[in-house]
């Protein structure tokens, strides 16, 4: 393969119902997810001797290079020497998979016959950033993929620098009982809700002051992104989502995008 440049966008969580727990400590999910255009990472790929990686931009500090990289875990599974160079502009922990968007931008670029069954392996997050198609119902452990249609959407996307550990959120989930988000009503949507939100905050307590802060500069409410921390404003109307996104980046500390909803996980621009 020739050098190939990618742009892994954002996977962003609308909504989130935990139905159930599997025995091995798995959680039954049904969201509705869709990928957005801002944050993203790019990535370039080129042939190499050994797979190795490189990591730059706002979000580097933190970011894996060995082994536990998702993106290093995919090329290793398909059995592909690369050099891998990504800039993160999607924050980890965050709760926009940062990393799963990046494993499947290198299975796209690579393909194969075998990319669901690796994209599976490599975490419940990956499936969705590598066969989006706009808009999806995502059931089960993240396997079970279902088009289906929103309108276009700009969202404020408010991210601190702070963040979660999924699996801490998890726990505590279970810990608490199985706590159920509130829901939000938008005109043209169905009832959001994330279940997530009471557990997050229980883990990092800052989260709650954080959405409230978003929320009174954004003059709307704010749903909290998968396990955390990023919070987020969906607007129907473009127009409202520059003015809003300013009025939010001066109340926060951290990074704060407007977020366009788009076709696909995974970009390639060469």
């Amino acid at each position: 393969m020739n050098e190939i440049r990618l742009d892994a966008f954002a996977k962003l969580t609308l909504s989130l119902h935990v139905t159930g727990a599997r025995a091995e400590g798995t959680h039954e999910l049904e969201m509705l997810v869709v990928p957005v255009s801002e944050p993203h990472d790019e990535l370039v790929l080129r042939p190499a001797d050994e797979v190795s990686i490189t990591v730059s931009g706002p979000h580097a500090a933190g970011v894996p290079v060995d082994e536990t990289n998702l993106a290093v875990r995919a090329a290793r599974a398909l059995g592909v020497e690369l050099r891998i160079e990504l800039r993160k502009g999607i924050a980890p922990g965050a709760g926009l998979g940062g990393g799963s968007a990046d494993a499947a931008a290198l299975l796209a670029a690579v393909g194969g016959d075998d990319l669901d069954r690796v994209a599976a392996s490599l975490g419940a997050d990956v499936p969705f950033c590598l066969r989006a198609t706009g808009p999806m119902c995502v059931r089960g452990v993240g396997e079970q993929l279902e088009p289906t249609s929103l309108p276009d959407l700009a969202i404020v996307i408010a991210t601190p620098r702070f963040g979660c550990a999924t699996a801490d959120v998890y726990r505590a989930w279970d810990e608490l009982g199985g706590p159920q988000g509130r829901t939000i009503e938008i005109e043209g949507l169905p009832p959001l809700r994330n279940d997530l939100e009471p557990a997050a905050h229980h883990v990092e307590p800052r989260l709650i002051a954080f959405r409230d802060a978003v929320e009174h500069a954004a003059g709307a409410p704010a749903l909290l992104a998968g396990s955390g921390s990023s919070y987020f404003v969906v607007f129907r109307d473009e127009a409202l989502a520059d003015p809003a996104r300013a009025r939010v980046a001066d109340a926060v500390d951290g990074q704060v995008v407007v977020g366009h909803t788009v076709e696909s996980g995974v970009r390639m621009r060469s």
